[in-house]
């Protein structure tokens, strides 16, 4: 699919993956709407767009909730006109205190709303606007979490299994909708939801003997995968891995991500 003209959302992209996706889109001539719930992230991503000559408006995007969703999806369309790609990146991770299972029922609840159910209902969406351009692409940000247990967070785990699972199901879209759904499965990114985990800057004690054994990805190495799905219009369905070599188990991590 080519890029430039294009008009692409970007949900959770007030910083890491989906500010690198939203500034790489630009660079390659779309018009990159920037939805987050972080209005000041968002608005920063959106002036880095614009320092670098590109076009990019900024969309407060909620993603926990069906309202939120289609009211995201509603402006952009009214502003642009359509749309053509939809990365759906918005994510968070339950934290560090307190952990599983003593997290309370809110907190699952959250995580569960914006990683899966989000994700579902961004997908939803963009097939009804994509459609009336006659097709388009739509990438999901997964995690290597979801090729295997996670003890200290697996309500976070099982949530980006369940969008491998889910954009795997959507493969026959892209026969029936010429709409292509893919996902990426980063390894381990040196953004803020790391932070998160821990304080809001520290990441959690439980991270630190895997930040320690391997050498953290870039939000721009995964925005690379990313448009490399959406330009490949051989791919549907597929769940692309993208991890550090010296990542612990990384050919467990491979063969697995293999048998899908």
């Amino acid at each position: 699919m080519e890029i430039s003209g294009k008009v692409a959302l970007v949900t959770g992209a007030s910083s890491g993956i989906g500010r690198a996706t939203a500034k790489a889109l630009a660079a390659e001539g779309a018009s990159v709407a920037v939805a987050d719930i972080d209005r000041a992230g968002g608005e920063e991503t959106v002036r880095a767009i614009a320092d670098e000559g590109g076009e990019a408006c900024f969309f407060h995007g909620d993603v926990s909730t069906p309202s939120g969703i289609q009211s995201l999806f509603a402006a952009v369309e009214a502003a642009y006109g359509g749309i053509d790609i939809v990365h759906n990146n918005a994510g968070i991770m339950t934290g560090d205190t307190p952990g599983w299972p003593e997290v309370g029922l809110d907190k699952i609840h959250l995580v569960v709303s914006v990683n899966a159910a989000g994700v579902m209902m961004g997908t939803g969406a963009a097939v009804r606007a994509l459609r009336k351009r006659g097709g388009g692409a739509v990438v999901n940000t997964a995690s290597v979490a979801a090729l295997g247990p996670m003890p200290f967070d697996p309500m976070y785990a099982a949530t980006k299994a369940a969008v491998v699972n889910f954009t795997e199901a959507c493969a026959m879209l892209a026969e029936s909708e010429n709409i292509r759904v893919n996902a990426v499965l980063p390894g381990m990114v040196d953004t803020p939801i790391i932070g998160k985990t821990g304080d809001g800057e520290t990441p959690a004690a439980w991270l630190a003997p895997a930040i320690a054994a391997t050498t953290m990805l870039q939000p721009e190495d995964i925005s690379d995968k990313v448009l490399e799905l959406i330009k490949d219009d051989s791919k549907a369905g597929a769940a692309e891995l993208v991890v550090q070599p010296d990542t612990p188990r990384a050919a467990e991590i491979a063969a697995a991500a293999e048998e899908g």
